[in-house]
């Protein structure tokens, strides 16, 4: 169960366990900030770390995998919304929250979930702690994919300078020197 803190009058989950630091451990030594507040010496540094990004968000998609399961367990599968994974067109997956026929999909549903009296009090933190990961989850999950992105674009920006510049650079010793 975890050791997470959790504000005055609020419990700790029952049924949901969150994720924990040691989740992300291996995660966070993988790609950082760090690596990418430094200078890139070209487009293969670049698309190194676009890499390490790209595997830090399929672990994090992962780890969402792993919340979805307990997340569509009992108790969590007795309600009328339901935790679910969507795929983008990107290649990226979301969690989102759907009712149950698929008509409706967004954190809106969750909202009518908490103020629905038939949501049983007892359920209520739970689905605070799920809504809190959820949150969480895709926010790493798309700052990772998109740092990912950038990176690719930026070697492919670096790609193009490097053959507009090859347009002329071999002729460049043909010309006599700029006067000053």
């Amino acid at each position: 169960m975890s050791t997470r803190l959790y504000p005055q009058g609020i419990r700790p989950p029952r049924f949901f366990d969150p994720l924990e630091a040691t989740d992300f451990q291996r995660i966070e030594h993988a790609a950082s900030l760090k690596g990418l507040l430094k200078p890139f010496k070209g487009k293969e540094a670049l698309l190194t770390f676009a890499g390490e990004c790209e595997t830090a968000r399929d672990a994090l998609i992962q780890r969402a995998q792993r919340l979805l399961a307990q997340a569509t367990a009992y108790p969590f599968s007795m309600l009328s919304v339901a935790l679910t994974q969507q795929t983008t067109a990107a290649g990226t997956s979301f969690l989102r929250w759907r009712n149950t026929d698929r008509s409706a999909m967004g954190v809106a549903l969750w909202t009518a979930l908490i103020d629905d009296p038939a949501t049983p009090l007892q359920m209520l933190d739970e689905l605070l702690a799920l809504e809190v990961e959820r949150v969480a989850l895709n926010m790493q999950v798309s700052l990772t994919h998109t740092l990912a992105r950038q990176a690719r674009d930026c070697a492919q920006k670096m790609t193009h300078a490097e053959s507009i510049y090859q347009r002329r650079a071999p002729h460049r010793h043909d010309r006599a020197p700029l006067e000053s």
